[in-house]
């Protein structure tokens, strides 16, 4: 299996960051994020009882600092049941492979979105001409080289469980990416998003740097399919959830989250929607 793993041939430190960069937050007893720079990696399970997951894997060169992470929530010499993907883009797989090698334990994803994760197919290129603030602009420097694997990467079960959390399910929220999912548990109504809605203004230097929270759509220089994405936003937002943990931006609860939830679906097409972009042009041409 090692031989045939490898990280992007394009892997590369990016040059961006927040105020939460390099600090935590526990929103449950057994749910607590930490913020790798501008991503957020999630790691769902008690400290005291064993058995985690973790959730996504930050940008290049996050495995040092995840496996810092989890020896200070878990214990030394901790490893996950299994890693979960909300999707594959360079910034949520960054320390996959060197996690993968350190732990040998398994990663899912939905089926959709394994051809990207074991090097036979390669997203689309970022749209650095989409409508959007600077880290749009800059958005052709992320790497953009397939992941590879191989056989450590598994489907999700066709039964949207998630081995490992068995009070939780898995949603599939394409858009953003064909096999984008997010995680929910209904109990208490907590919501791991991923990308399909985030808090913050991703393409906006200064919200991400200052991580001012309002419910977003997905990045938009990488979203490729903009009537999925919507879609994915309404069937979350009926969900009614409590609580977020956003891929990117800050976690948002209560009435804020509901209302935000709310407007970004009634407005959807006017404010996530960018007016121009390679993939706004393409949808106009296949519809």
């Amino acid at each position: 299996m090692d031989d045939e793993m490898h990280e992007p041939r394009d892997n590369k430190f990016i040059p961006m960051t927040s105020i939460t960069s390099r600090s935590g937050r526990e929103v449950i007893n057994d749910v607590y994020y930490y913020t790798d720079q501008i991503v957020n990696i999630a790691f769902v399970g008690y400290p005291d009882r064993g058995d985690w997951v973790l959730v996504d894997a930050g940008l290049p060169g996050a495995a040092d600092e995840i496996v810092s992470v989890v020896e200070e929530r878990f214990g030394e010499g901790s490893k996950p049941s299994a890693i979960m993907l909300t999707h594959g883009h360079f910034d949520h797989v960054g320390g996959l492979v060197e996690l993968v090698k350190k732990w040998d334990v398994p990663v899912y994803a939905h089926k959709l979105e394994i051809p990207y994760l074991t090097g036979d197919k390669r997203y689309p290129e970022p749209d650095s001409g989409v409508e959007g603030g600077m880290l749009a602009k800059i958005s052709g420097m992320y790497p953009n080289e397939p992941i590879n694997l191989g056989d450590a990467v598994k489907p999700l079960p066709d039964d949207h469980s998630i081995p490992g959390l068995k009070d939780w399910e898995w949603i599939h929220t394409p858009g953003h990416t064909p096999g984008h999912v997010s995680f929910y548990r209904e109990g208490d109504a907590l919501l791991l998003s991923g990308d399909a809605f985030i808090t913050v203004r991703q393409d906006s230097f200064y919200n991400v740097l200052m991580q001012n929270d309002e419910v977003n759509g997905p990045p938009r220089y990488l979203t490729t399919d903009w009537e999925s994405a919507k879609e994915s936003v309404e069937k979350l937002e009926a969900l009614n959830p409590d609580m977020v943990v956003p891929g990117h931006g800050t976690a948002m609860q209560g009435e804020d989250l509901t209302e935000g939830l709310q407007k970004l679906v009634q407005t959807f097409d006017q404010t996530a929607k960018p007016d121009y972009g390679r993939y706004i042009e393409d949808d106009r041409q296949t519809h």
